[in-house]
């Protein structure tokens, strides 16, 4: 019978989700909807030294955001629970027993000035020290140690850790589902920690206690995790479940757009552009870093980006749902090398988003903005607003900039517009252009021809300094729709006294 397809994502709550860990959610979400799986959250939170309050309510939040659902985890339950591991700590002891009782694993008693030394004596010849099955035999352990001396030792409650006994060249070999056969000798690895005396495992212990209790089928992870594999591969080995070891896929890294290296905070800070799929309220330091959320990303833009990071769907399309998302996905497409982010791309992705939205949408965005700046217009026209300028927009915020000359008149203009369009003369071509509005039928066409063919081109004048003039008296600098769409919107009278005020502002002007 075909193994059911069980993913996890297993977040640590020391801070904010950055979104190379949202883009690892994703993966295991695409992959395990496409397949009819599970997706798990799990919280590993073994190291109770770096947690932070309020960051597991933050992922919460964050994967609700984007539509990254699950069907068990900390927030939800499940057969498989608890889902944080703090809660599960009474399980890992029996665990750790069954290595130290089947020869795999061994205690360790050396304290950390005892280790320093250690590090030290090997710099001093120009090495580097490793725990290892080199080196443990110098050691304060119960591989070196008299059995007696490690009961006195255990007897009188003396600290310890529980390290992981590697066999001596030992070639392993992990398969991974992007990669292919990584093999690894064991003389290079060190003997990890598994267990501390205070009774918390530490990561590699519960990750797989947890992936193996949980029927946990594949892991789809960062390639920061690729160095542990060989040793997640001997554990399984050791507890006698390597008929049930989940897959293993390691993702590429997310890159800086510019230069070498991860993607950081300090990036996004740089360059302008959020890490974090949310605004992170730092609650030791106070500091504010920016999220996709708050800057104005839709949900629907941001998993759309992080998906095509390391990923393509084996054709051009670039614009897909998650519908499609789940549809086209396959960890055969996963790339083996980073992916750059690209500032400007993802800035065109909540482009395209956001003009999936109605007129109706923009208005109710765009509304909160206007009362910000004491202003009450009409409801429908603010829709039609939106609906003429939305193609200019690439994120909400942007609105009003871009918008507010259709609900005030300009009180100055452009210097270099005045300077470039406002030639000697255009006082009287503005005041025909006032002329004109007062006594041709206030539609399109009608003032197209009046002012355009039968003045502009029958005269021969410049086209290019009257209209640019005109837009100037109307909005204040040369920008916005068609010039006479603009006129339409804002009403016969208004655009009048706007060109009014432009004659009587800026005047006539001399060569």
């Amino acid at each position: 019978m075909e193994r059911k397809v069980r993913v996890r994502f297993a977040p640590s709550p020391t801070g904010p989700l950055h979104i190379g860990g949202v883009r690892t959610a994703l993966y295991n979400y695409l992959f395990a909807r496409q397949h009819g799986g599970d997706m798990i959250l799990r919280i590993e939170d073994t190291d109770q030294t770096r947690f932070v309050p309020g960051a597991e309510a933050y992922i919460i939040e964050a994967l609700e955001w984007l539509g990254i659902k699950f069907d068990e985890g900390v927030h939800i339950g499940g057969p498989f629970g608890p889902y944080r591991q703090s809660d599960r700590k009474p399980m890992y002891k029996q665990y750790a027993e069954q290595l130290l009782n089947d020869g795999w694993a061994y205690y360790a008693f050396d304290k950390p000035e005892e280790l320093d030394a250690k590090r030290k004596e090997y710099e001093a010849q120009k090495k580097t020290f490793q725990y290892d099955c080199r080196t443990r035999s110098e050691m304060q352990n119960s591989l070196a140690l008299p059995a007696e001396e490690v009961q006195r030792r255990l007897d009188a409650g003396e600290p310890y850790v529980v390290r992981f006994k590697f066999p001596a060249d030992l070639d392993i070999t992990v398969h991974d589902l992007i990669r292919g056969d990584v093999t690894m000798n064991s003389n290079l690895l060190d003997d990890k920690v598994l267990y501390k005396s205070d009774g918390m495992p530490t990561y590699h212990l519960a990750n797989i206690v947890d992936d193996h209790t949980m029927e946990v089928s594949h892991v789809i992870r960062g390639e920061e995790w690729l160095p542990s594999a060989p040793l997640h591969v001997m554990l399984y080995k050791a507890f006698g479940w390597e008929d049930t070891m989940p897959q293993f896929a390691h993702l590429p890294l997310l890159l800086k757009p510019e230069g070498n290296g991860k993607l950081s905070k300090r990036d996004g800070d740089r360059l302008g552009f959020p890490v974090f799929p949310l605004d992170w309220h730092d609650p030791k330091s106070g500091e504010l870093s920016s999220g996709y959320r708050e800057k104005g990303y839709t949900p629907e833009a941001v998993v759309n980006i992080l998906a095509l990071l390391g990923w393509n769907p084996g054709n051009d399309q670039e614009i897909l749902s998650m519908e499609e998302l789940i549809k086209l996905f396959s960890i055969e497409h996963i790339s083996k090398s980073g992916a750059k982010f690209n500032v400007e791309k993802a800035k065109w992705f909540n482009h395209e988003y956001l003009q999936k939205k109605s007129d109706e949408e923009f208005a109710q965005m765009f509304e909160p903005q206007l009362k910000e700046h004491g202003i009450e217009a009409d409801h429908e026209f603010v829709v039609k607003v939106c609906g003429m300028m939305k193609e200019r927009i690439n994120f909400p915020s942007e609105l009003w900039d871009t918008c507010s000359y259709f609900f005030e008149a300009p009180t100055e203009y452009d210097p270099a517009a005045i300077k470039k369009r406002w030639k000697p003369g255009m006082t009287t071509h503005m005041a025909k252009v006032i002329e004109v509005l007062n006594t041709v039928p206030f539609e399109y066409e009608a003032l197209h021809k009046a002012i355009l063919d039968d003045y502009i081109v029958a005269n021969q004048f410049n086209m290019g300094q009257i209209m640019n003039s005109m837009r100037l008296a109307v909005v204040g600098k040369t920008v916005g729709p068609d010039m006479l769409t603009l006129v339409m919107t804002l009403g016969k009278d208004e655009t009048i006294a706007r060109i009014q005020r432009a004659i009587d502002v800026i005047g006539e002007v001399s060569e």
